[in-house]
């Protein structure tokens, strides 16, 4: 078991309609002019921002607002959002979206304030922890960034996806209305319940095996995500499932499923190349590449592999054959991918087969041309890397 500490200061705010309390919140935490930070039309159409804005007028707080992020969110755009801040005398900053929105207005919150350019951070050149203040109201349950200490920002010159952690990223307060999701395109819905389990799957799979509070909550975090995406992708005005779905977003990456364990993170830095390169769905990537991770991994820890299969995916065990009990949770895993719509390999994922050198490049970049390693449960080197691309291809 590793000592660990659990921080995790955001006053979330759940339930329908919540989002016209957003003026009194961000009156109750000093905020006297809101950078309302959005993506595209949808926000929009729905009367959303709209309502939105007019809690601010309620409350007598200015506000300007800059739309425009796209999914994998762009330095471009953080840094417009930064001299816009700059120039209105903004001190509070609420994002209206989803995770790319949310990482965006982070980005942008430690940027106003540093001297130097925003993306010194995400390259490990700048470490400055002073930021404004920072809220959302959530519109889709995924990244967990409405509790967590990251952002997530690419680079439009040369594709490079990185993340900044420092717990002065977490929200002040967090509006999660589980109604404003019923809209949810089905392939959102299902990549956003692959990213909610990863970022609990890539805690999860340690050397750690010693915290059984933790794995139990771990474990009953996913499954209930498993059955609550399989029902609302049926049913996607079932307030019930919807609302499992985005608290579980939350506390799946709010650091409470991985209290006690190393974390592996070696699945989210190979898809961060991925999606960096092709622009696809975080969570689509990441169901391409979890089983070839996981089997190339499994030896490092094959009972934990093992416990996963059992008590996640009822896969009966073989106390005779850990290995085998193991490799059928995997399958097992996949099937669940693939019956919600996502892909389990990289063709499937982008359309048409990926080249040696695309994969040479992504591993260039996930390790730092050579410099650097990811993973915890197995350390992956370059090499490593340009395997497991390999093999998910």
């Amino acid at each position: 078991m590793q000592s660990f500490k659990y921080y995790a200061p955001t006053h979330v705010v759940f339930g329908p309609e919540t989002e016209q309390q957003v003026g009194k919140l961000v009156k109750k935490y000093g905020g006297t002019k809101v950078l309302v930070h959005y993506g595209g039309g949808s926000v929009v159409r729905s009367g959303l921002l709209d309502r939105v804005c007019k809690s601010l007028e309620a409350e007598g707080i200015a506000y300007v607002k800059l739309g425009g992020v796209v999914p994998n969110p762009r330095v471009s755009l953080v840094r417009e959002g930064i001299e816009l801040c700059r120039k209105e005398g903004v001190d509070f900053l609420l994002a209206v979206g989803g995770g790319s929105v949310i990482d965006s207005m982070k980005a942008m919150s430690v940027g106003v304030p540093y001297k130097g350019d925003v993306w010194d951070f995400y390259t490990r050149k700048a470490f400055d922890k002073e930021c404004l203040p920072t809220s959302c109201v959530l519109t889709i349950p995924a990244a967990g960034s409405e509790m967590s200490d990251g952002s997530v920002i690419t680079n439009d010159e040369g594709g490079l996806k990185k993340d900044y952690c420092i717990d002065e990223f977490r929200c002040k307060f967090s509006i999660l209305n589980p109604v404003l999701t019923y809209t949810l395109p089905a392939w959102q819905t299902a990549c956003g319940a692959t990213d909610m389990m990863m970022h609990t799957q890539e805690r999860y799979f340690s050397k750690d095996d010693d915290m059984d509070i933790t794995d139990n909550i771990a474990e009953a975090s996913i499954r209930t995500v498993m059955n609550s995406v399989k029902i609302v992708l049926k049913e996607p005005e079932n307030y019930r499932h919807r609302a499992q779905l985005m608290w579980a977003g939350s506390l799946m990456h709010n650091d409470l499923t991985g209290c006690g364990t190393s974390g592996d993170w070696a699945t989210h830095n190979l898809e961060h190349e991925l999606s960096g390169m092709f622009d696809v769905s975080h969570g689509a990537g990441l169901a391409a590449l979890w089983g070839s991770w996981a089997r190339y991994v499994l030896n490092e820890n094959p009972t934990r592999f093992a416990r996963f299969a059992v008590n996640v995916l009822g896969v009966q065990n073989d106390f005779n054959d850990t290995i085998g009990t193991a490799l059928r949770g995997i399958e097992k895993m996949e099937e669940f991918y693939r019956s919600i719509g996502m892909p389990t390999n990289i063709k499937e994922l982008i359309g048409k087969d990926i080249t040696d050198a695309e994969i040479e490049e992504m591993a260039d970049k996930c390790s730092n041309y050579g410099t650097s390693t990811v993973g915890a449960l197995k350390v992956l080197t370059r090499e490593d890397m340009v395997n497991i691309y390999k093999m998910a291809r």
